[in-house]
């Protein structure tokens, strides 16, 4: 039977059960749901067996797949998948179709990533009227609107991503549309870099804005220029992002059936119009055993996870046929992890250390490998992706066009009682505004788990009022180490630990960068570079302070008491 902290109950309450539904027969209502994928290829028998797998894992929160399998598993409903690409074409009935689809999707929990690149640019001729084009931050907006929308009926709230190509000549009114800090508040927005623009930063050269409509040069404007324009958005505001989108296409295994120009909403998984991933992630805090990593047990968790997610492909209900096309013909599916920062501190090991570095390396290395392995083995049982000859994969046998992403997992993660995603410890202890304007008290209850046999109660207590170990006089440095949060590791270190799983992922890395209040511009403009340099498909970054809802560190008073 499922144990659940109290946190994880009533986020499932709040989110995923159905009526009378408890956490336990969730899981037994997912497992069985997905497990009928299996009926496609094997005996009533086999499915059985693998539905008490699937509930195994669940069960014991050693994996868990995204939010909308958990939801709409075994339900009328039926959509499984969280993440999207729609196409947005250059025609009122293009991007109207699109906009129809969206709803349809978000309505379902599903999350979408829009390239607008392929919109002529504002001010530009429309030859139907004779009118003048509004331009993609208009139809951006548009969008933005109908998630607002649909958002208040759904229980997950609609996700979307906007990108933009370096190249479009509205580039400058994208970069600086979140900057007001109320508009487009539904989307996180990213600029779609090339290898050029950044070859033109380094030399101080100038880059063409070029009309998608006619191919024509609109002007030229410095590289170094933009640059300097998306590192100020981005510290004011948080957006926009970077898509390194050269890298990304340089790793899409089919590049005959089109160039990637999006990803979805957090930017883990980039993909082609009307292609769809489902997630899943292992819980990384229950493959350690008497101090070391349980290779074995992890190795079984890689397997069971990617049968879990190849069988949802089969079982899912899509929300339009090309979109099921696309799924089936590529079966791409996305494997990631979470309870890292938890690994390390059950490891002993620095978040922000060359060793944790190390074992990055080697464990994503590792669960890279054994997905392949597994979506060869699952090849050979029932047969490799349709569009395997238009693939990379030409004349192999392999049941997925893609195997692995590294997710944010920010609700899944609470469920499973460990640490989301790749992130690090957020703050020891801090009070945020929520929804209904009070201030709402969170401790993180890792520091609380772990510490107990570390530290002495006092140093605990003056830890959570401050929201930091770092100023708390009488602890061991190694144990401070151990113990550092987001925003008390470097910059550039974030990017290093992307980077190292980044290595080892056939999708993409959704992680975050924190910066300090009073970071300065210069320095997110160094971590968009350094992103490129490193090889990253996308970069985020999150000054401290830039958005709504202000975080105060630590706790006062009765809070920060331990009993």
């Amino acid at each position: 039977m499922v144990k659940l902290s109290e946190t994880a109950l009533k986020v499932l309450k709040a989110r995923y059960l159905r009526p009378e539904e408890t956490p336990q027969e969730l899981f037994e209502r997912v497992a069985r749901a997905v497990s009928e994928g299996e009926l496609l290829y094997k005996s009533a028998g086999k499915a059985r067996r693998w539905e008490e797998e699937f509930l195994k894992v669940m069960e014991n929160l050693e994996f868990l797949p995204n939010s909308p399998t958990l939801m709409n598993a075994g339900t009328t409903l039926g959509q499984l998948a969280a993440c999207f690409v729609l196409p947005v074409e250059d025609s009122i009935e293009g991007i109207f179709n699109t906009l129809k689809l969206t709803a349809k999707i978000q309505k379902s929990g599903g999350g979408t990533g829009f390239s607008f690149s392929r919109l002529r640019p504002k001010g530009d001729l429309v030859k139907s009227t004779m009118g003048k084009a509004s331009g993609p931050i208009s139809f951006l907006k548009l969008f933005n609107e109908a998630t607002e929308v649909i958002k208040q009926g759904g229980k997950r709230r609609g996700a979307n991503m906007g990108v933009l190509s370096v190249h479009h000549p509205d580039i400058i009114e994208f970069i600086n549309s979140k900057r007001d800090k109320t508009s487009l508040q539904n989307f996180n927005i990213s600029v779609a870099c090339t290898d050029e623009f950044f070859e033109k930063v380094k030399s101080n050269g100038e880059i063409e804005l070029v009309n998608p409509r006619d191919k024509k040069v609109w002007k030229k404007v410095k590289a170094e220029e933009l640059l300097n324009l998306m590192a100020e958005a981005a510290w004011e505001c948080g957006d926009p992002g970077i898509l390194y989108i050269d890298e990304i296409n340089r790793h899409n295994p089919t590049p005959s059936l089109g160039k990637i120009e999006a990803t979805n909403p957090c930017g883990e998984v980039p993909l082609l119009p009307y292609e769809e991933c489902n997630l899943g992630s292992i819980n990384l805090s229950k493959v350690v055993k008497e101090g070391k990593v349980d290779w074995e047990k992890l190795e079984r968790l890689v397997k069971v996870g990617v049968r879990f997610l190849d069988c949802v492909i089969d079982v899912n209900k899509y929300p339009d046929e090309k979109i099921e096309k696309m799924a089936k013909g590529n079966r791409k599916i996305g494997l990631g992890v979470m309870g890292w920062a938890e690994l390390l501190i059950k490891l002993k090991i620095p978040y922000e250390s060359e060793r944790a570095l190390k074992l990055a390396e080697k464990l994503m290395g590792f669960i890279n490998r054994k997905a392949f392995e597994a979506s060869v083995e699952l090849a050979y049982e029932k047969g490799s992706f349709p569009n395997i000859e238009k693939s990379v994969y030409r004349g192999k046998e392999v049941r997925n066009a893609t195997r692995t992403s590294i997710a944010p997992t920010g609700t899944i993660s609470i469920i499973a009682n460990t640490t989301p995603s790749i992130e690090p410890l957020f703050a020891l202890a801090y009070t945020k505004k929520v929804l209904n304007g009070q201030r709402q008290v969170f401790v993180e209850p890792l520091f609380l788990k772990y510490a107990e046999g570390l530290l002495k109660k006092e140093e605990i207590e003056r830890a959570l009022e401050k929201g930091s170990l770092q100023e708390v006089e009488g602890v061991p440095k190694e144990i401070k180490e151990l113990f550092k949060t987001a925003l008390e590791i470097s910059p550039k270190w974030h990017l290093k630990v992307q980077a190292a799983f980044q290595r080892h992922t056939d999708n993409a890395v959704s992680k975050t960068v924190n910066l300090k209040r009073d970071e300065k511009v210069e320095k997110i403009k160094e971590l968009f570079l350094l992103g490129h340099k490193l090889n990253l498909k996308g970069i985020t970054v999150f000054r401290h302070g830039s958005k709504e809802g202000v975080i105060e560190f630590g706790l006062k008073g009765e809070n920060c008491k331990c009993s």
